[in-house]
Parts: C-alpha cells; structure tokens; sequence
C-alpha cells in the first residue's frame, strides 16, 4: 500500500502519530511531498531520522524548498525502481528530480523544488540554500523521462504546484517561483496525462479541483 502526505519538517512524533493513525502495516510505503527536514545537521534532526531509520515501513520523500541540501548530497546515489535516489538508509530514499518510479506497479513522476518566500529571514548554507530551486539540467531530464513514457503516469508528486491551482487558491504566486510553477502549468495544461498531482508547501489539505490534491498533515492512499 502507498501512502501519501505533506510536509514533514523535521516533527517526528507528528509525523508517526499521522501514519499510525492510518493503519500502515510492514512493508507499506509512505511518500512525502517535499520539507521532509529529517536530512538536516543539527542534533534533534539526526536524532529523529536515526528513529525513523527503525521503523517498519519505506519512507520515500521528494524535496521541498526547506531542506539541507548540502548534507543531502551526501548521501550516495542509486538507481531504484526507474529513477536515480539520495539513499539515506534501508527504508528511507530522496526521490531526486525528473524521474518516473515505477512503485507498486504505479508509474510516478517527482520533481521537488519550490521557492522561499522567507528567504530573506535565512541564512545560506545554514537554512537556505539555492538548489531549492530546479536547474536546467534537472528540467532537462525530467522532459527526457516523461517523453519515454509518452507523458502518461499515473501519479504526480511535487512540492508546489501548477500556475493556474495557485491562482484557484486564491493567491498571487511569485515571480522567483514562476519558472517551476510555470512548467507545472504546461505539463498539467498541455502535456501530462495522469490521474492525479500531489502537492505539499501549502499547509493546506485541500483538493484544489478533481485531480490536485494539496497535503499537510492529511494522509491519501494511493489504490
């Protein structure tokens, strides 16, 4: 079974009483959509993720804006299920950008990444860093990927989302974040066909229209 849920940052005892709450068995899986904040150098954060590195489940997240990803590239790389991976233990992967996994016989397409809108309150290399945002070279491969599979996956998982689900929102996107939202836009607009787009960034837990669906502290299972 996949599971699928928001931003984590970090909280652990949220984050188990979440998953617990739904019943998750051994074996299971559980996505993240981005701000996993368990990968991050600082005590209570290396703590909590030796914690999670027990538990019985697979833990798969894509990045948000809110990571370390200095010390997420240290992590070695592996090819997993069609897609490339940061490993971070047996059961806990980084889903990296511009893949197409094929999980429980469902095809998933990831590209993390999103703008801070409080950049200017953080410090770079401490807790801000300028790969929260896709490169050209990530674009590249996530184009390269999705065209292998004729632009048709079953599931979408990202941070933040297309243009037009913002603007539904009912808020002004940013202009930093325009490149990334703007090509979600495309793909959801003109290119992908898929069944449904998981988001996370927002705290919200809200269905955006029929098949985005915004995550927080909700859990969805992915049949």
């Amino acid at each position: 079974m996949i599971y699928i849920t928001g931003d984590t940052h970090g909280e652990y005892h949220d984050f188990i009483k979440r998953i617990n709450d739904t019943g998750i068995k051994n074996g299971d899986t559980v996505i993240i959509c981005g701000d996993f904040g368990f990968v991050w150098n600082s005590q209570p954060n290396l703590y909590f993720l030796q914690l999670l590195k027990s538990q019985p489940f697979d833990i798969l997240f894509v990045d948000g804006n809110h990571e370390d990803f200095d010390m997420l590239a240290t992590f070695p790389v592996e090819d997993w299920h069609g897609g490339k991976v940061h490993k971070i233990s047996d059961n806990i992967r980084h889903l990296m950008r511009g893949y197409v996994f094929e999980i429980a016989n469902k095809k998933i397409f990831t590209m993390g990444g999103a703008y801070s809108i409080d950049k200017a309150m953080r410090c770079e290399g401490i807790s801000w860093w300028s790969a929260e945002l896709p490169n050209n070279e990530e674009y590249k491969r996530a184009g390269e990927n999705l065209e292998k599979y004729g632009y048709s996956v079953d599931y979408v998982v990202t941070h933040t989302i297309p243009l037009s689900a913002i603007h539904r929102l009912g808020l002004v996107p940013d202009t930093q974040d325009g490149e990334l939202t703007g090509y979600f836009e495309w793909l959801y607009s003109d290119k992908l066909k898929f069944k449904k787009w998981f988001a996370g960034h927002w705290h919200k837990n809200i269905l955006v229209n029929d098949n985005i669906q915004i995550l927080y502290d909700e859990v969805q299972i992915v049949e």
